[in-house]
């Protein structure tokens, strides 16, 4: 079982930065298949960017050249946001699982709890 917990949200002004991490319970951070979402209030979870076990990155096209996701040798996820506009306002949440990489799609095994983004325009 591996528990995810993000931190690093806050209220921004547009243009501004933030960068979001994802402390990851259990086995190292390598073993699993992860990605970051995020949800708006009445809209559906979407992928931003996720990273596959051996390195493989995909992002969102609404963030590309914006967002970057990466992870250190242990245990926690990171996503730098840059250039943060309006509607990246939303609970962004970390997902991981152990056995298949559904990339920008929300079927991970495990989730947190997420953690709040404010852009203010």
């Amino acid at each position: 079982q591996v528990q995810l917990m993000e931190s690093g949200g806050g209220s921004v002004q547009a243009g501004g930065s933030l960068r979001l991490s994802c402390a990851v319970s259990g086995n190292s951070i390598s073993r699993y298949y992860m990605g970051w979402f995020r949800q708006a209030p009445g809209e559906q979870r979407e992928g931003v960017a996720s990273i596959a076990r051996v390195g493989t990155i995909t992002y969102a096209d609404s963030v590309k050249g914006r967002f970057t996701i990466s992870r250190d040798s242990a245990r926690t996820l990171y996503l730098q946001m840059s250039g943060l506009k309006a509607e990246d306002s939303a609970m962004y949440y970390c997902a991981a699982d152990p056995m298949k990489w559904p990339g920008l799609q929300p079927a991970y095994a495990y989730w947190g709890q997420g953690t709040q983004v404010t852009v203010s325009s």
